[in-house]
């Protein structure tokens, strides 16, 4: 069972067409802090991206926003967090919110969350970690990255243990299942590691 004392959460800087897709990242910040698990995200105060801090904000939970300089305006950095982190570049802000967080949930987004969460599945088979990552398929809008994935092992560029980097649920309560049944980190000088 992972020991998770921080999550990342990856998500949209836009609400999206579907109103589910906010009440999700808002029930989710909620469980979060319920849960005294410290948030971890892109630091901005607009999508969902701003809903997710903002529930666990209410809810008495720590929130840590990573946010590079060229975009603290643009994405409205945050500046009733815990703390913000402003960086100088992307890979900035992707390292340190790695860094940060044992574990990582990804809710709907554009283009970046998906740079974000590709990451963290090619460094998980790049055996760079071994940290648990939920994609939480809220309405099914993850379904054509899983046929993607096995398009990828059909055509024989990847092996079928791609699928063993990351974790479905259909919802927040399916997020901490699949966390509580993952194993924990080993970290990065552990022998049996990945």
């Amino acid at each position: 069972m992972a020991e998770i004392s921080s999550i990342c959460v990856y998500c949209g800087s836009r609400f999206g067409q579907q109103q589910e897709y906010r009440d999700t990242a808002i029930a989710l910040g909620q469980e979060i802090a319920r849960r005294g698990i410290r948030l971890v995200y892109g630091g901005g105060h607009v999508g969902l991206m701003g809903a997710v801090a903002d529930a666990s904000l209410a809810a008495g939970g720590e929130v840590i926003g990573v946010i590079p300089k060229h975009l603290q305006d643009w994405e409205v950095g945050h500046h009733g967090l815990t703390e913000l982190h402003v960086v100088d570049t992307m890979h900035a802000r992707k390292q340190l919110m790695f860094e940060l967080s044992d574990g990582f949930v990804a809710l709907p987004g554009g283009i970046g969350t998906l740079d974000e969460t590709f990451e963290i599945i090619s460094w998980r088979q790049l055996r760079l970690h071994d940290k648990p990552l939920v994609i939480l398929d809220d309405g099914g809008y993850w379904q054509p990255m899983a046929e993607l994935l096995r398009a990828v092992v059909a055509g024989g560029f990847a092996d079928r243990g791609i699928a063993d980097f990351y974790a479905m649920a259909g919802d927040v309560e399916g997020v901490f299942a699949a966390l509580d049944a993952a194993p924990s980190p080993l970290g990065p000088g552990h022998p049996e590691r990945l």
